[in-house]
């Protein structure tokens, strides 16, 4: 996800410690900022399945026949991956180390973001995050006090290996006090091992065309000819290691999260570490090389990890649960502010569609790759099949795609794919003006999320769904309150309606840096002050513990935060967050 995103023609200004934001006016968007914005949206055997009341359209919210809505009621936590976990369900909250940790100077987001001449400065620093790292142990309890079953985090790879092949035996026993504490409280650990971050050594963004060739001090990324394969190399032994060490108690494993987001700001438009800009005609070889690369680092972290965690920590029949999340937003075809029917917008919704969401997947699942992004396989690679036990889609927005010119939007193409995309109106009809999304400059997407599960179901037929990340950044509770039950409600319409999703993870546990645009979107269940990195309650914190500790949804949380209409306006009530 990306920071603060104001509306179409204003800019943010943040203010004071507490980076409470503001917009001003300022000239048409540039090509930068709408890349920002597009980018950043860029977290038991054999139990019953989600019970709806009978008669309850999970859709809507209400019940037919009666004047409300009725309860919903989620079973038990079960397996991620086994026939056993068909019909469980898991409540979880969601965390992402780079996005969170202090004293993590050796990735290359902290170098990227660091103020010149120390940094280079391309984007708000990360800094210290909100002090992740020296609080671990103690965030612990925030995330036992939501009654959630299951922990999604990071652990930092520049960390415990802040140069190549030195291992940092203090990081390794950091995480596993952090385990350590989970384990006590009863709450199962879900590890992320890539979430958009590398240790500088793995592609130095100081030294993007790496004229010298790979070193252990540049890998030269996933691009390079010789360097690609090394880094491929790397990743499968820091999955290894981390296996190794944290095997006997972790049995869920997240390999890379949202590939598609991560290939596209990092080496398709350069907006992030290493800054490579190659989604172009001229370069395409060399963006198709990296997303090749991609693919293979997943394939051989998946056998890494299977080949040395033997430890079935869970005693669900697996010792290892091996997925990957991918952005699987709204997709909306546009033309000229409207909905279009067009064809031509539908084929341009498709194709991107297969670009962001499907395509990684597809080389995981079926063994194939498009190596020149025109919607054809034109490579097999059974060696690659079946390398995933389970897919976390993950839902924020509702964006508009066109073809190339008829978006009057204003936004960059995508030249190679040949489409236009729209986050804000004009050119993106909302639903309802409510869900537009001052702090992030898109439209919310509740309401879409039952068709975005009910297509990965249908492709991906036989492959659970957790939905690892999803939430809405606010400064009000109510906001908040309401995007997490109509979430809920989306996912049971969706469970009623067959399709196997196993799970859903809050994002996120804290507020947090957002890699495009700093600290002022608040995403947090907590609310982090960063002067002193105190931990502070949102008003949703009883709503979603409530409901994950009786694991059911009444009907009177229905009535209040429920349904299909309006959100409580972002300026409303915005000091009881």
């Amino acid at each position: 996800m990306a920071g603060f995103v104001c509306p179409p023609g204003r800019t943010p200004e943040v203010r004071g410690a507490a980076e409470s934001a503001a917009c001003h006016t300022n000239p048409p968007p540039n090509e930068e900022d709408s890349v920002k914005r597009l980018i950043g949206t860029s977290l038991a055997a054999a139990l019953l399945a989600v019970v709806l009341t009978p008669g309850v359209n999970a859709h809507t919210g209400t019940q037919e026949g009666t004047s409300g809505p009725g309860k919903l009621s989620f079973p038990a936590i079960g397996s991620v991956s086994q026939p056993s976990g068909k019909g469980s369900f898991r409540f979880g909250v969601s965390s992402s180390a780079t996005q969170i940790e202090d004293q993590n100077t050796n990735n290359d987001w902290y170098l990227w973001s660091k103020p010149a001449p120390e940094g280079l400065g391309k984007s708000p620093f990360v800094g210290d995050g909100v002090g992740g790292y020296t609080r671990a142990v103690q965030d612990v309890g925030l995330v036992d006090d939501l009654n959630v079953d299951s922990y999604r985090f990071g652990i930092e790879w520049s960390r415990i290996e802040p140069q190549r092949d030195k291992i940092d035996e203090a990081a390794l026993a950091h995480y596993d006090k952090q385990l350590q504490a989970l384990a006590a409280k009863g709450i199962r650990p879900m590890i992320t091992l890539h979430h958009f971050a590398n240790p500088v050594w793995v592609d130095d963004p100081r030294d993007p065309g790496c004229e010298k060739g790979p070193s252990d001090t540049n890998l030269c990324g996933l691009d390079h000819p010789q360097g690609g394969e090394l880094v491929v190399e790397e990743m499968a032994e820091f999955a290894k290691l981390a296996a190794e060490r944290y095997g006997a108690r972790v049995d869920e494993w997240v390999t890379l999260n949202e590939p598609m987001v991560y290939m596209t700001f990092s080496h398709a438009f350069g907006a992030g570490p290493p800054g490579k800009a190659n989604l172009n005609p001229a370069n395409l070889a060399k963006f198709t090389t990296a997303q090749r690369r991609y693919i293979m680092a997943h394939v051989a972290m998946y056998r890494a990890i299977k080949a040395v965690d033997r430890v079935d920590a869970d005693r669900d029949g697996a010792a290892s649960s091996i997925g990957l999340t991918v952005g699987a937003q709204e997709y909306v075809p546009i033309r000229d502010g409207k909905v279009s029917k067009d064809p031509l917008d539908i084929a341009a919704r498709d194709r991107y569609r297969q670009y962001t969401d499907y395509g990684f997947v597809d080389a995981l699942w079926r063994g194939t790759f498009d190596n020149n992004l025109d919607g054809v396989v034109d490579e097999r690679h059974p060696e690659w099949a079946g390398t995933l036990d389970w897919l976390g889609p993950q839902s924020y927005a509702r964006i508009g795609v066109s073809a190339r010119g008829a978006s009057g939007g204003g936004n960059p193409p995508y030249p190679v794919i040949d489409v236009d995309l729209c986050t804000t109106a004009p050119c993106l009809p909302y639903r309802d003006p409510s869900y537009f999304v001052p702090a992030m400059g898109y439209e919310a997407s509740m309401q879409g999320l039952t068709g975005v599960l009910r297509e990965y179901g249908k492709r991906y037929r036989g492959l659970p769904l957790v939905v690892t990340e999803s939430g809405i950044a606010t400064e009000n509770g109510e906001r908040r309150s309401q995007h997490i039950v109509r979430t809920l409600e989306q996912i049971a319409q969706a469970r009623a309606e067959g399709v196997d999703v196993r799970g859903y993870y809050h994002w996120s546990l804290l507020d947090n840096f957002e890699w495009l645009t700093g600290y002022a979107a608040r995403f947090g269940l907590y609310e982090v002050d960063r002067t002193t990195m105190k931990r502070i309650p949102t008003s949703s914190v009883p709503l979603y513990s409530g409901i994950a500790g009786s694991r059911a949804v009444s009907p009177q949380t229905r009535r209040e935060f429920g349904g299909t209409g309006p959100l409580t306006p972002e300026t409303a009530g915005t000091t009881a967050r």
